[in-house]
């Protein structure tokens, strides 16, 4: 069963970065590594929805992803860590796709999946980057939250 709960959708997000890794690293397909999860990994209490989606979208969308965040980039984008680039293409789909999850919790899930998965203070670099990736896709949502406060 799917949920849309918060805590749904972070463990999602969890599945996702591993899930994005293996495909990243591997030539796994995405179809064998979704059967993989809904068979072997307890998405009992994960958004398994959302998984999906973002699972079959992110890899559909790839050169529209990356190119969104490259230009923030000081270095190749084949330089940085797999766990880096799936969690820099999990929040710029979320962004620019699921405008219903607010430009704020795209940001802090990106920075507390990096520190979960990712090299040390590596997170302070996708902070960054997501964030430069927001300004851009999220303008009018961003000045509607600055205007309230």
């Amino acid at each position: 069963m799917s949920s849309s709960l918060p805590s749904a959708r972070k463990k999602a997000r969890h599945m996702l970065v591993q899930a994005l890794y293996q495909w990243q690293l591997s030539d796994t397909s995405i179809g064998v590594i979704e059967a993989q999860y809904m068979a072997e990994k307890s998405m009992a209490k994960a958004d398994s929805d959302f998984f999906c989606e973002l699972l079959h979208e992110i890899p559909a969308k790839l050169n529209e992803l990356d190119g969104a965040y490259r230009e923030f980039l000081d270095r190749d984008p084949d330089a940085l860590d797999p766990i880096s680039l799936a969690v820099l293409r999990i929040s710029v789909y979320e962004l620019l796709y699921r405008v219903d999850i607010p430009y704020r919790v795209v940001i802090n899930e990106a920075v507390n999946l990096t520190k979960t998965f990712g090299p040390t203070d590596a997170y302070k670099y996708i902070n960054g980057i997501v964030d430069r990736v927001a300004a851009r896709a999220r303008r009018v949502e961003i000045a509607a939250s600055k205007g309230k406060g």
